[in-house]
Formats: structure tokens, C-alpha cells, sequence
């Protein structure tokens, strides 16, 4: 089991103008058992299992992972590949070059292949070509999307992706669908300016900064079904304080589209264009957001004495003697609505002491702004609605739970 510290969400963020990253409820499980969210059905329906059968032996903590299946382009020529992360703090579908065994047609743009460099607020980063791929979410009809195609020995990667994941080895997954608000991974910055450090257009080795077409980028597939377009639901079950072994949730396509979709009793947090919302702690107004792909509930520390850091090699959580009741209050863009969210941090090490759990509420570590991670997401539905969508939540981009 890796401790290590997760923030998926993408730096490029900030770029999102155009573009396109808490404790959850007290709990009601206990024991060993897998604590699930009740049982939810259709075509629109992924399942989801954080540390659970569809990922891989030896992943890190926290993490959720789904099944999505590729094929090439117009056939029924495909493959279903588990272990991928989801991940709302990004938009597309990223897969390892290792995993893939069907064949796709490469993504070119002025005669040159389209290659993309993407870095992660951890420090991480992928690289390698776009893709054009059949992509299958649970039974919905496929849709045809550039989809980015991990393989660090593509062309000449730039120096911002010169330590790119290699495998799914060194990155803990074979791939991730990213399904945030936006309905492309860059939009018009990269639409727009060659310079963008993001998109790049390769002759042999040689690859440039380059401007690409909105329909050319990697592209969230959920913006392009036919009928669950608006939005998705992440539910997972809440897990006891020790934390649990594993859990059982699920990914809805669509927000009030079906019987199965149908938003209840939520409150709808507007986000402005570079993806945030408000999230007031400890006297400051931070930049907040809610990320599955983020391990953690990541967050500026009210005071060394509250949430010290923990010990080396764990100076990247947070290890409070004892566990610490904590409240912040989330914000709509525009100050209203507003919502308290009581949540717990619990010393990192001594939860992972326990080699038998891998997932947990109640782990926490630094940031400068305040990011809501997977922890958030156990005993609640978050509702992601797409840019431009509209439900009777609103009209995308936000956040309701």
C-alpha cells in the first residue's frame, strides 16, 4: 500500500476559462465488511470501487477506479481496461500505451502528429500522442474522441514532461477518465495560442508548441453522449473511522435525465471559470474545489500545533495527536449559497498502521488552496454539471451535494 501524497487535479486548471480539479459523513459501517451505496442501475451506470476489484494489486490509498472500454474507431474491434482513475479534477480519457491492444488512429493537425505534455499538481506528469479511440461508458452508445495515448518514448517529450510516467507501474493505474465540468482538457487557450505548454505537434522526433481545435483536444465523453450529457454523480458509501478495506459506489452519466438520475435534496455550488468555488477556513477565502482524484483532503494547516505534519517520509500529511473536528464553509462564486462542511483529520500514520484498510475519511495533508479530495465524496452524491449543460440544478460549471 503507497502513502504517498495524491492531487490529480490539473495544474492547467487556470486555464479553464475556456478548458475545460471534509470528512464524509459519520459512519454507518463497520467491521470488515466493504461498505457500498445503495444499488443503482441502467446503461448510463459505471460502477465504482475505491481500492476494490477493478484496480490493480498495490495501489495507493483512496483511490477509485472504473472500467472503460476502447475500440477502433467505427468498429467493434474493442478492449475493456480496468483500473482507471476517476477523475473529476480532469476532462478525458488518458491510458497507458502498455494496456492498449486495439488499434487507433493517431490525431494530426497541419500534417503533424498531436502529442500532449500534461503535469499534475503533485509534480507528476504524462506525455505522449492524441488518439482517436470508440469510447464505451457502462452501455451507453460509444462516442469518437481524441483520447490521450500515455507513452513517455513518444517523439522528443518537453522539458516540462522529461520525467513522465514510464508505466502504470510507476504511476499506481493503467490510465484515467477524467469527467470534470469542462468539455475539453484546455479549450481556447489552447485553441488559441501555440504557446500554451500543453499541446505539441511532432515531425519524427521533433515536437513544437502548437495550437489545437476544440474538437481536436482530448475530450471529456460524457459531454458528447447523445442523451446523459450534462453531467455525472459520484456516490460512495461512508466508511467507519478506522477506515475500511475497500468501497463500492457508482458513477451516474446525466443529471435529471432518467428515472436514475433524478437530483434530490442537493444544493447547487456555482464554480467560475477556472474551476473553483469558494471554500472559507480558518479566516481566509481559499480557492476550493471537489476532486476524486485527489487522495486526500488537502488544505492549508490553521497552525503547526493543530495539524502538525507527520514524521519523514510521511511530511506530506498531516499527524495530529489526536483527531481534530474541523468545519469550513463552501461558497458559490458569487458568495450565495453557502454551506458548512464538518469534517475530522486523523493522524496519517497511525490510520495506516492498519496494513488491512485502504480507504479513509479522515486523512489530510498541506495546501494553499483547498482541495475537497476523494475523502469528501464518502456518504455523499456530488453532482458535476458540464459547462453549458443545463438541469434543474442550473447550468454547468458547478458542484451540488
Amino acid at each position: 500500500m503507497q502513502s504517498s501524497k495524491l492531487l490529480h487535479f490539473l495544474l492547467i486548471l487556470a486555464l479553464a476559462a475556456g478548458c475545460g480539479a471534509c470528512g464524509g459523513g459519520d459512519s454507518s459501517s463497520g467491521g470488515g465488511a466493504t461498505p457500498s451505496a445503495p444499488l443503482v442501475s441502467g446503461d448510463n451506470v459505471l460502477a465504482i470501487t475505491v481500492n476494490g476489484s477493478l484496480c490493480s494489486n498495490n495501489s495507493y490509498i483512496n483511490k477509485p477506479c472504473v472500467s472503460v472500454t476502447i475500440c477502433t474507431p467505427a468498429t467493434s474491434s474493442c478492449q475493456t481496461i480496468n483500473d482507471i482513475l476517476l477523475d473529476t479534477g480532469d476532462s478525458g480519457l488518458r491510458i497507458f500505451k502498455q494496456v492498449v491492444s486495439v488499434s487507433l488512429t493517431q490525431v494530426t493537425g497541419g500534417g503533424n502528429a498531436v502529442a500532449e505534455c500534461i503535469q499534475y499538481a503533485d509534480g507528476s506528469s504524462v506525455w505522449g500522442p492524441l488518439k482517436t479511440a470508440g469510447v464505451v461508458l457502462g452501455n451507453e452508445p460509444a462516442v469518437q474522441v481524441p483520447i490521450h495515448v500515455i507513452d513517455s518514448t513518444f517523439g522528443t517529450a518537453p522539458a516540462a514532461c522529461s520525467g513522465a510516467y514510464q508505466s502504470p507501474a510507476d504511476a499506481g493505474y493503467n490510465g484515467s477518465l477524467g469527467v470534470s465540468f469542462f468539455a475539453q482538457d484546455c479549450g481556447t487557450t489552447c485553441r488559441d495560442g501555440a504557446g500554451n505548454g500543453v499541446y505539441y505537434a511532432c515531425s519524427g522526433a521533433t515536437c513544437t508548441g502548437s495550437k489545437v481545435e476544440l474538437a481536436d483536444q482530448v475530450q471529456n465523453p460524457v459531454a458528447l453522449l447523445p442523451v446523459d450529457n450534462n453531467g455525472v454523480i459520484v456516490q460512495l458509501p461512508s466508511v467507519p473511522s478506522g477506515g475500511s478495506p475497500s468501497v463500492n459506489g457508482y458513477l451516474v452519466l446525466g443529471i435529471g435525465t432518467r428515472s436514475n438520475n433524478v437530483p434530490s435534496g442537493v444544493t447547487t455550488y456555482a464554480a467560475n471559470g477556472s474551476g473553483n468555488f469558494i471554500t472559507s477556513f480558518n479566516g481566509s477565502n481559499l480557492n476550493g474545489f471537489i476532486d476524486t482524484g485527489s487522495n486526500g483532503l488537502f488544505f492549508p494547516s490553521p497552525s503547526a500545533v493543530t495539524l502538525p505534519d507527520c514524521a519523514f517520509p510521511d511530511s506530506a500529511w498531516y499527524c495530529p495527536p489526536s483527531t481534530r473536528d474541523l468545519s469550513a464553509t463552501n461558497k458559490a462564486t458569487s458568495g450565495a449559497p453557502s454551506g458548512a462542511v464538518s469534517f475530522q483529520i486523523a493522524n496519517f500514520d497511525t490510520l495506516l498502521a492498519s496494513p488491512a484498510n485502504n480507504v479513509f475519511a479522515d486523512i489530510g495533508g498541506d495546501n494553499v488552496d483547498f482541495d475537497w479530495g476523494l475523502p469528501f465524496h464518502l456518504g455523499r452524491s456530488v453532482y458535476i454539471g458540464i459547462e453549458g449543460k443545463g438541469s434543474s440544478l442550473g447550468t454547468g460549471l458547478y458542484w451540488a451535494y
